[in-house]
């Protein structure tokens, strides 16, 4: 395993792992986190294990303003910083003796719809394509049971203040320009060109990308898809028993693939 520090094109510091398998790799997949996440949560070591076990090349990275070991404030988070800093990591891979195309991306929340962007822009240099509880659109967001009581004291404010559910102790402050970029994006009218195999996963209990908007964007999918609804699981998975759950389904998605 190898921990980096690349730049992005701000000059901030991304810190990535990568760790490579034991034998020739069968292909290559970059691992996502979700807002306020970092790249050792349960489930993106869960999803990035999957994929290690069946010989890939794994390459996870903390964007930049996350609670993780890359630059950059939570305030400064968007969309839009997502996908900059996902398709950076991916040109400097591009410069790698391990890399590979077509590749999978697998993104959580934030980064579901980051991954879901990349690849609508280059549908044949993917793989295999897994957003899971994905944002679908700013709209559909602000329509959920966690935003939508509290839109307009967040724009009448400017800001966003919650406790951390995944952090005890720690205070999250998201301004309203969060949600004026989040709102900009909507992936349901480019769903057309998601070609690609994709695997979707959701909590039943999921309160800010719930399975009717996942069903969504399942069904504008014209490809090979499948969903999974997970009894009981919130919007980031950490039970055990749902962790196992997600795990036996990537790798029998990773087999077919």
């Amino acid at each position: 395993m190898q921990k980096l520090q690349i730049n992005n094109r701000k000059g901030q510091i991304i810190v990535v792992v990568v760790e490579e398998p034991k034998e020739e790799p069968k292909g290559l997949v970059f691992v996502l986190h979700g807002l306020s996440g970092n790249k050792e949560e349960p489930h993106i070591v869960e999803f990035a294990k999957a994929f290690h076990d069946k010989n890939y090349t794994v390459v996870k990275f903390d964007t930049t303003n996350t609670f993780g070991e890359s630059a950059g404030k939570y305030e400064d988070a968007t969309v839009t910083t997502y996908y900059d800093d996902l398709a950076d990591v991916i040109n400097w891979a591009k410069t790698q003796p391990w890399y590979q195309e077509p590749f999978c991306l697998v993104g959580h929340s934030l980064g579901g719809i980051a991954v879901i962007l990349y690849g609508q822009k280059h549908p044949q240099g993917i793989k295999g394509l897994a957003p899971i509880s994905s944002v679908v659109s700013g709209k559909l967001s602000g329509e959920t049971w966690k935003y939508r009581e509290r839109l307009d004291e967040w724009q009448q404010t400017g800001w966003l203040v919650e406790k951390s559910t995944t952090n005890p102790g720690r205070v999250k402050r998201l301004p309203w320009s969060h949600m004026v970029d989040r709102l900009s994006y909507n992936v349901l009218p480019d769903a057309k060109l998601l070609t690609m195999p994709v695997l979707m996963i959701v909590g039943d209990k999921d309160d800010s990308t719930p399975p009717e908007h996942q069903q969504l964007l399942y069904e504008k999918l014209p490809g090979k898809k499948e969903i999974h609804i997970i009894k009981g699981a919130p919007h980031s998975f950490v039970d055990p028993e749902h962790l196992a759950q997600i795990r036996k389904i990537f790798l029998n998605w990773i087999d077919e693939l």
